[in-house]
């Protein structure tokens, strides 16, 4: 009964709004705003939440907990922007959208104080001092300063360099002074006129205005030269050198792009990653990233309006052209929306996306590390879709087969569980029912007592097989599966060695990955692992004695060295017939003396 009047209430509030642009806040029963918006239309949007059939389970519960509505109208979309973004910021309300800095970033501040110092800061003081920034480069920021310092004699400081005192001859020129690194307005050897010029001069700098200063300067050493004052036209000239080299690092699009904001977006599902440019005579004097938390499901235009606004904030931004990726569909008054398809914007907006990308890319990479498990997952997701599979490869079995000599033929399995080996989980056999080196029929074979055993014994069976070889093993592998009735219910790929190429059964065209992916390297970490258990396999008979060969009766050669040997030369024949020289190729000159010279001496017996 109480929700229903609740309900009724909040419909006559709603009836009453006016149709005009403005924010509104939802405040839960202990008045505690949990949600701030903007609307071009406050009737319609505020509306739009009680009746609407909402999908997203966020925003249903964000309705079932509002009790109570607040709004203001204001005269535009643009003030409501700018008035949302505050309240945003005042409230922190549960369901709006969180924006994550993890660093306090420098700003540059000109000190409100007589004799005005530059320097960085991390600390913003309400003293009526003016701060520049923030840089999210420090060493972008340091190279400005260093250029301000290298350019301007100023002070660094903390005397309090009032009239009174300076009249009074409380200070005395230090070592600043001495080195040329300051003018000494200390004990008045430099006025307070010509240091706020100089500071003035600096401030341009610092807002991006280069040319307007280097315009400056230029006049200056026109006039120096004028008056024969050629000493100074030469530092004057010197000072124009090092701005104009500056501004030529600095600038990377045309410099006819005077004064624009440039703002990209890369979107996750719960994340967004948010990056801004401010250009000037088409250089970037200001870049920022920020991580953008998502709570409603938020479209890419509201977090693109969010993200701007907070930032022409943060940066005391007086553009009044936006360069966006899409046009947010809200009439931002007095600024221009431009949405670049080629050209110097577009190479800007590419530059933003691409320092977004950055960000999302760290994040991924701290969060992978912080947290294994979701790195796997990735792995596994990143296989699921290379592979066209329906669901994810959290056990993944990989065959390889083997014999020595032509004979001994036998099969390892290895199994990965979640992208890793699980060795309690390998296997290997011995084929049984295959006379002489038939890859294909013993592919088939271990393949059906494999999973038969498994069908046998409700054992939970893989989502992916893997057979080391190309069409033939792979065929072979299928037509095991189709008398088990598994065929199309597992995943199963062949790895051709040549080309890393990846065959699906019945496929006559290979996929290929990309060589440097990570779906690749899994299956590959899988082919060689099998093929290592295998050789392991081999070794072991031999040591217990169950595989016999005229190599490894020769003393010094061992089962590594045999192996070699008969890949080399396939077999014991052509390996008595080869050349010492040969011979060393496949296992160097000491392991190939001693199986000459006793091939040798066989031969003259």
């Amino acid at each position: 009964m109480k929700e229903t009047k609740e309900h009724n209430g909040l419909q006559n509030l709603i009836r009453s709004l006016p149709s005009g642009p403005g924010v509104y806040r939802y405040l839960d029963s202990s008045g505690k705003v949990i949600y701030v918006g903007k609307a071009k239309n406050l009737k319609k949007r505020v509306a739009s939440y009680f009746t609407k059939k909402h999908v997203s389970g966020k925003l249903k519960l964000l309705v079932k907990k509002i009790a109570d509505i607040e709004f203001v109208v204001t005269d535009t979309e643009r003030d409501a922007l700018f008035l949302e973004n505050n309240l945003i910021k005042k409230y922190q309300p549960r369901y709006n959208v969180q924006l994550k800095d993890d660093k306090t970033f420098p700003w540059l501040c000109i000190k409100k104080e007589p004799f005005p110092r530059v320097f960085p800061t991390r600390n913003l003081v309400k003293d009526g001092s003016e701060y520049y920034g923030p840089y999210a480069s420090v060493k972008l920021m340091r190279t400005m300063l260093d250029m301000i310092r290298q350019l301007y004699p100023v002070r660094t400081c903390a005397l309090r360099l009032t009239k009174k005192n300076i009249d009074a001859g409380k200070f005395k020129v230090c070592l600043e002074y001495h080195i040329g690194n300051c003018l000494a307005p200390c004990v008045g050897k430099q006025s307070e006129e010509e240091y706020d010029a100089v500071i003035d001069q600096i401030r341009s700098i610092i807002k991006g205005n280069i040319s307007q200063v280097i315009a400056g300067l230029r006049l200056l050493m026109h006039k120096a030269a004028e008056e024969m004052n050629f000493e100074k036209a030469q530092l004057l000239k010197e000072k124009i050198g090092i701005l104009e080299n500056y501004k030529s690092k600095s600038t990377i699009v045309n410099p006819r792009i005077e004064n624009v904001d440039v703002l990209t977006l890369i979107n996750e599902e719960n994340v967004a990653y948010a990056n801004y440019l401010r250009v000037i005579k088409g250089a970037i004097v200001q870049a920022h990233t920020v991580e953008l938390k998502k709570k409603l499901d938020e479209t890419e235009e509201e977090l693109l309006l969010y993200a701007l606004t907070d930032f022409r904030n943060r940066f005391h931004s007086t553009a009044d052209e936006i360069i966006l990726p899409v046009d947010p569909g809200y009439d931002l008054k007095g600024l221009k929306i431009t949405v670049p398809r080629r050209g110097d914007r577009k190479q800007l907006l590419d530059l933003s996306r691409r320092n977004a990308l950055y960000l999302k890319m760290e994040r991924e990479k701290h969060k992978e590390l912080t947290d294994p498990d979701r790195h796997r997952k990735r792995i596994l997701e990143t296989l699921k879709k290379d592979l066209r599979m329906h669901e994810l490869p959290a056990q993944i079995e990989c065959f390889d087969n083997s014999n020595f000599q032509g004979d001994y033929p036998v099969a390892a399995m290895v199994q990965f569980v979640d992208a890793r080996p699980n060795k309690q989980g390998y296997r290997h056999y011995n084929i049984k029912t295959v006379t002489g080196p038939d890859d294909y029929a013993s592919m088939e074979e271990v393949i059906y007592r494999r999973y038969s055993r498994l069908l046998k014994e409700k054992k939970s069976l893989p989502q992916l097989i893997v057979v080391d070889g190309g069409k033939g093993q792979l065929n072979a592998a299928a037509k095991s599966l189709e008398k088990l009735g598994l065929y199309g219910k597992i995943t199963l790929i062949g790895i051709a060695k040549r080309l890393e190429e990846l065959y699906f059964p019945h496929d006559p065209l290979p996929l290929y990955l990309d060589k440097k992916s990570e779906s690749l390297k899994v299956i590959q970490y899988l082919r060689d692992e099998a093929h290592r258990f295998g050789i392991t396999h081999h070794r072991l008979r031999l040591e217990k004695g169950t595989i016999k060969s005229e190599l490894t009766s020769v003393k010094g050669v061992g089962f590594a060295t045999a192996q070699k040997l008969l890949w080399k030369f396939k077999s014991v024949k052509n390996i008595k017939k080869a050349s010492f020289d040969d011979l060393a190729v496949a296992v160097g000159k000491a392991k190939a003396r001693v199986v000459h010279d006793y091939f040798s001496a066989e031969e003259k017996a």
